[in-house]
């Protein structure tokens, strides 16, 4: 297997090796070889070079999923400049922030995205290159830099968290940080020539970054794109056109794919939920069920790469017993991504898998009741630091250099990690036991009538706020039917009458609630209330829930329940 230690090495090799292949491709839309990429990427260079953008200049690319994105990335990367990758879903005061903040001199956007950026950052930046057709639609600037081939040690990318628990923060990564990835990933899945991919994360985000983009790239597979966000309407027939091969994927994508499909075919009468509490025939059931999911995700998938988040282990006891070809990755931006993963056979539920190759995986500060402390890491691919930000560098790693992730876990005897939850999102209990949101969460998603939740505290106590699935509320509660659509009737005193029987009923799902979850969960870790958050948690790009946003809510008080009718 060839190392590589920059991304020039890497686009160049694929470009002389996989000319004539297809590297990137529209779904619906225009396919791009491997030599046009190489082509685009020298038009793109010569625009940026003649606006006074020259190596070691900062580069935004603020785009929808589409070739270009990658031809954009590969453009800045290899010429020496630093890619400044911007989530889609970051609001315009954040974009600006952003931009001004990282120093960006020049900015590759799509045309929707555009809109979102103030005509004051505009107005500062050399250039603007439109990604959709790669011309410039601003050009202050006219004087010719100089490019240069990037050094191992080089900035090649300066990444801004999505902010799950604080303010995004810019994650610089070296050539050499992004190019050992291509080293650490193989043994754990080997992409090659035929595999087809279907991108459905966001490509600014280094998870889709890596295992979607760079590394397919470098295997000279095929990668499409599409124009629309990855919801069940455009997903499933984009599944049976393609016919990928692998997929990244967030957890949610599956566990709602398991929630609305799966799991209600199998509680639709007694004799299926009898069945199904049986293991044996649960098993079974999880085979046949497994079988339709592969034809519904085409039928070739060989590899759907889980990461990002925590998955839920009722929807990965699915998967396994199911037969999916499923895979679990650990891992942050700060270390381009992947720490640790299993695949296959090997995947245990609830755990992560060892470190990969190359990396090493300790714990810190253990409680020695639990044996769980913070997991730290020592891998080739850590990044350098956090851009204009020593202090959060400093407070990032040990005393003696390893990265501390702020995920509390355990680590096996044989080197199997389990993560527990972040060290930021722990609540310390009145007697000092450690308590992690996450463990309740995953109790109260199990339950049907529940799409999602946040455990947080709220006067010291532990408070529930649940986004309920109304549909399965309807489902299971019959006269719920007929009270909201009662509740919708704008009728006067019928709407007042239907909706405050309607707010009834709704507490006595929440007490069938607190009751479910706290009879699953140990006496220090009970929920005291059950709030309903009335909609959807607010989220980021890659679809983790800004748990800070309803932390705060709690610091202030939780409003009572708005949103019943």
């Amino acid at each position: 297997m060839k190392t590589f230690n920059t991304l020039y090495e890497i686009v160049r090799n694929s470009i002389e090796n996989f000319s004539s292949r297809i590297a990137f491709s529209m779904l619906g839309g225009e396919d791009v070889s491997y030599k046009e990429v190489g082509e685009r990427i020298e038009k793109v260079q010569e625009m940026l070079l003649d606006a006074g953008v020259g190596a070691g200049d900062k580069v935004a690319i603020l785009s929808s999923s589409m070739p270009n994105w990658g031809v954009s990335y590969f453009a800045v990367t290899t010429a020496g400049m630093i890619a400044v990758p911007i989530l889609p879903d970051f609001t315009s005061n954040e974009l600006d922030l952003i931009i001004e903040h990282s120093e960006a001199k020049a900015i590759l956007v799509s045309d929707k995205l555009y809109a979102k950026l103030s005509k004051e950052v505009i107005e500062k930046l050399n250039i603007v290159i439109r990604t959709k057709g790669l011309n410039a639609i601003v050009k202050h600037v006219s004087e010719r830099a100089e490019k240069r081939i990037p050094q191992p040690e080089d900035t090649a990318a300066i990444i801004y968290t999505s902010g799950t628990t604080s303010k995004p923060k810019g994650v610089m990564l070296t050539h050499r940080a992004i190019s050992m990835q291509l080293t650490v990933i193989p043994p754990l899945f080997d992409y090659n020539q035929e595999d087809v991919l279907l991108s459905i994360l966001p490509l600014s985000h280094t998870y889709e970054c890596t295992l979607g983009m760079i590394y397919p790239f470098s295997r000279g597979a095929h990668i499409y794109y599409m124009d629309r966000p990855p919801v069940a309407s455009a997903l499933m027939p984009a599944l049976q056109e393609v016919r990928p091969t692998v997929i990244a994927s967030v957890p949610l994508i599956m566990e709602k794919v398991y929630r609305s499909k799966v799991r209600p075919t199998f509680e639709k009468n007694a004799l299926l939920r009898t069945l199904y509490g049986w293991s044996p025939t649960r098993k079974l059931l999880h085979k046949v069920a497994g079988k339709k999911l592969k034809a519904l995700f085409g039928g070739r998938m060989r590899f759907f790469a889980i990461g990002g988040a925590k998955f839920d282990s009722e929807a990965e006891r699915f998967l396994k017993e199911a037969g999916f070809p499923y895979g679990i990755g650990y891992g942050l931006t700060e270390t381009a991504p992947l720490l640790a993963g299993a695949v296959g056979k090997m995947v245990r539920i609830g755990s992560t898998g060892p470190a990969l190759q190359g990396v090493e995986l300790r714990l810190d500060n253990v409680n020695p009741a639990t044996g769980q402390g913070e997991i730290v890491a020592k891998t080739p691919c850590c990044m350098s630091g956090y851009y204009k930000n020593e202090e959060a560098t400093k407070d990032a790693f040990t005393a003696d250099g390893w990265f501390r992730t702020g995920d509390l876990g355990y680590i096996a005897k044989d080197g199997w990690v389990f993560i527990k939850g972040r060290l930021k999102n722990m609540i310390v209990g009145p007697s000092g036991e450690n308590i992690y949101p996450e463990d309740i969460e995953e109790v109260l998603n199990s339950n049907p009538v529940v799409a999602e939740s946040v455990v947080t505290e709220e006067n010291g106590k532990l408070v529930a706020l649940v986004h309920f699935d109304m549909a399965a509320l309807e489902a299971r509660y019959e006269e719920l039917k007929k009270l909201l659509a009662d509740s919708k009737d704008q009728l006067g005193q019928k709407y007042a009458e239907s909706k405050e029987q309607l707010e009834k009923k709704m507490d006595e799902v929440k007490r069938e609630l607190l009751t479910y979850v706290n009879n699953k969960v140990n006496r220090f870790s009970q929920i005291t209330k059950v709030i309903d958050n009335g909609c959807e948690f607010e989220k980021t790009p890659t679809k983790k829930i800004r748990r800070f946003v309803y932390e705060q809510r709690a610091k202030n008080g939780f409003v009572p329940d708005s949103n019943l009718a």
